[in-house]
Order: structure tokens, then C-alpha cells, then sequence
């Protein structure tokens, strides 16, 4: 990893991002794609050193009291976050200045930090995001080979619901011919269910791949998946989004699956959750059980 002293912190939309890179070794990952022009190895992190004192500032300089989100383009909780631990020292000032916070990870490290989820969700709100696309454990580990598996995270997701921080789930992605089936849907649904979550975003079933991430994700079909990257560009090509053949079968399931459980899956209406702030300090939080 190496360090750098960024301008700013804080997105137009009030997200942050406090490293670049990430060491999961996902093996479809966006962020990879060359157009976010990384001037450095995926792995090789970099690490905005001096992001609490941006956020301090800008924390500071708000008139009105918002979400604050994090781990949009890289995941907070990655391996280096273990001794750095600047995600820990921004919540720190998230719950000292009063904001809101959303935070996205597959990693279960976010439960070092749950003394301040809980803190910043009495006084405020806070919501946790997980990824889970793979239920099956072994195939898991091939997918997403450097993080706790589904398991785990379905694990945190239920931490989280026992202290009353309302969760959302990213299900995405499912890849075509891997884990793209029904069993594969219907157990991760079921861990939402069981852990209470209070919305699940789908935008369909599949993958979007672009130049950067495509390569990567080509040769890991090479290593784990013999044949299937003959596959993949037999049926589609370079096109920019893989949709399983199942896609149709699958959301219906999906859709109906969420309605049946008062689970929320219109993504407008959970970005809309994830960015609205209690006006009030002791704001009632919806009852998600």
C-alpha cells in the first residue's frame, strides 16, 4: 500500500472513500474497470491518510446534519483497515459531530466497530450494507476468495439486527452459468428474511462487465472454471451487461419473495431510505421485525 494526502473527502453526496484499491480479490469487481483511471495496482491500496482531517473539516462546515456514506467504490473493512484504522477514527467523528452513516462491506471486521454503529444509531441512524451473492461456502470462496463468506456475513446481518441497526443487502452479482440458480437465490433470500432486513437491491440478474474488470474476471474463468470463458464470449461477446438466461424466472422469484415478506426491493425507494436523516434526535426507528 502507499499513502497519499487527498483534497477532499466527502462526494457531492456526502460519500467517502478512504482507500483506493481493495485486497478481496472478488473476482468480478467493478472497481477494477479502467475508467476510473487507478494510476496503481488494484492491490496495491492507497490510503488517504489524511481523511479524518478532511472529514473533521467538512463535518464542521455543514449547516444541516446528514448521512454520511462509505464503501460505494472500495470496501472500508479490507485487510489494512486491521492496523490503519481509519474508517474506525471517521465514524468516530461521524458519531462525535452528530451525522448519520450507511456503510457498505462483505467483511465481518465491521463488528470491531459496532460500539459506534451503536452509538451513532441511538443518537441518529446508521445502516449497515452487505453484498451475498453466493450461498453455496466453497463456491464462495472461489468468487469472492480474500473475505468471509455468505455465511458469515448472513452471521453479521443478524448481529446487527440484535442491536437494532437496520441492514440492506446488495444482491449482485449473480454470474451466468455460475451462480445464477434458483437454489442459489432462494437460500440467500432466506438469510434476508431470517436476518430481517429491511431492504434488498437487485438490478437484475447478472453482471456488467468493462475493460479492466473483464480481463480479470476472464482469466479467474480460466483458473477455476475451465470452458467458461469460450462460453461467456460465444453467447455475449464484449457486450457491457451479462444477463443470466434465467433472469426472467429469477426476478419474478425475487419480487414475489420480497412482496410475501415486506422486504423492500424498489431501489429508488432504498437509496431514498439510505439518504434520508432523522430531523429529530430521538427519532423512532422503523420496527423492521
Amino acid at each position: 500500500m502507499h499513502f497519499v494526502d487527498a483534497k477532499r473527502i466527502l462526494s457531492a453526496h456526502n460519500g467517502m472513500n478512504l482507500y483506493r484499491g481493495c485486497t478481496h480479490g472478488c473476482i468480478y469487481c467493478d472497481s477494477r474497470s479502467e475508467c476510473y483511471q487507478m494510476q496503481h495496482d488494484f492491490e496495491d491500496i492507497e490510503v488517504k491518510q489524511n481523511a479524518p482531517e478532511l472529514l473533521e473539516r467538512a463535518l464542521r462546515s455543514k449547516r444541516k446534519k446528514c448521512m454520511i456514506g462509505t464503501g460505494a467504490m472500495c470496501d472500508p473493512y479490507m485487510h489494512c483497515e486491521e492496523e490503519l484504522r481509519l474508517t474506525r477514527r471517521c465514524l468516530e467523528l461521524i458519531d462525535e459531530y452528530g451525522f448519520g452513516v450507511t456503510v457498505q462491506t462483505k467483511s465481518d471486521r465491521i463488528l470491531r466497530d459496532l460500539d459506534l454503529l451503536q452509538s451513532i444509531n441511538r443518537k441518529a441512524k446508521c445502516v449497515v450494507q452487505m453484498t451475498l451473492t453466493t450461498y453455496d461456502e466453497d463456491l464462495c470462496r472461489i468468487i469472492e476468495p480474500n473475505v468471509c463468506t455468505t455465511k458469515r456475513r448472513y452471521e453479521v446481518l443478524q448481529i446487527m439486527r440484535e442491536n437494532d441497526i437496520p441492514t440492506v443487502v446488495w444482491l449482485s452479482p449473480i454470474l451466468p452459468y455460475i451462480n445464477d440458480t434458483r437454489e442459489n437465490i432462494e437460500e440467500i433470500l432466506a438469510y434476508c428474511r431470517e436476518a430481517g432486513v429491511y431492504g434488498i437491491i437487485c438490478f437484475g440478474m447478472g453482471v456488467t462487465l468493462r475493460k479492466g474488470d473483464r480481463e480479470y474476471f476472464y482469466a479467474a474463468l480460466d483458473r477455476h472454471f475451465p470452458g467458461m470463458r469460450e462460453k461467456y464470449h460465444c453467447r455475449f461477446g464484449y457486450d457491457y451487461e451479462i444477463p443470466s438466461e434465467r433472469s426472467g424466472e429469477l426476478m419474478k422469484y425475487f419480487r414475489d419473495f420480497c412482496r410475501d415478506n415486506h422486504i423492500v426491493n424498489n431501489v429508488e425507494k432504498i437509496f431514498a431510505y439510505l439518504h434520508e436523516f432523522p430531523e429529530n434526535k430521538g427519532y423512532e426507528q422503523l420496527s423492521l421485525f
